[in-house]
């Protein structure tokens, strides 16, 4: 998994590439942590129009990072979420508790 990560007023924005499962769990969630601690961030966009799979851990580091939001008045929306990703996000749960755009553009606007 490669990460790209950039700041925009309040919002993180987060760009994962590849597979988001066990393997990558532990180090996907410590670079948000990282970004949401040494930052000012109430709002988190992630990005996964380049993520081909995601499991029970990645769906983890996600929900973790909604609770902390959340938690602070903030949200966690996502992006370019693929079908097969799509799919297991519905089955979670988490489509129904973030708000999902069509561009990252809108996301930010939309943000605060």
């Amino acid at each position: 998994m490669d990460l790209d990560l950039e700041i925009s007023r309040d919002i993180l924005l987060a760009r994962p590439r590849g597979e988001l499962d066990l393997s990558v769990a532990d180090a996907l969630r410590d670079a948000l942590e990282g970004a949401l601690g040494e930052n000012t961030v109430r709002h988190l966009v992630i990005n996964l129009a380049r993520v081909s799979f995601i499991d029970s851990s990645g769906l983890g580091v996600i929900l973790g990072r909604y609770k902390r939001l959340a938690g602070a008045g903030g949200r966690v929306s996502l992006v370019g979420v693929q079908p097969q990703v799509r799919r297991i996000l519905e089955l979670s749960g988490l489509l129904r508790i973030m708000r999902e755009y069509a561009s990252e553009e809108e996301a930010v606007a939309r943000a605060g």
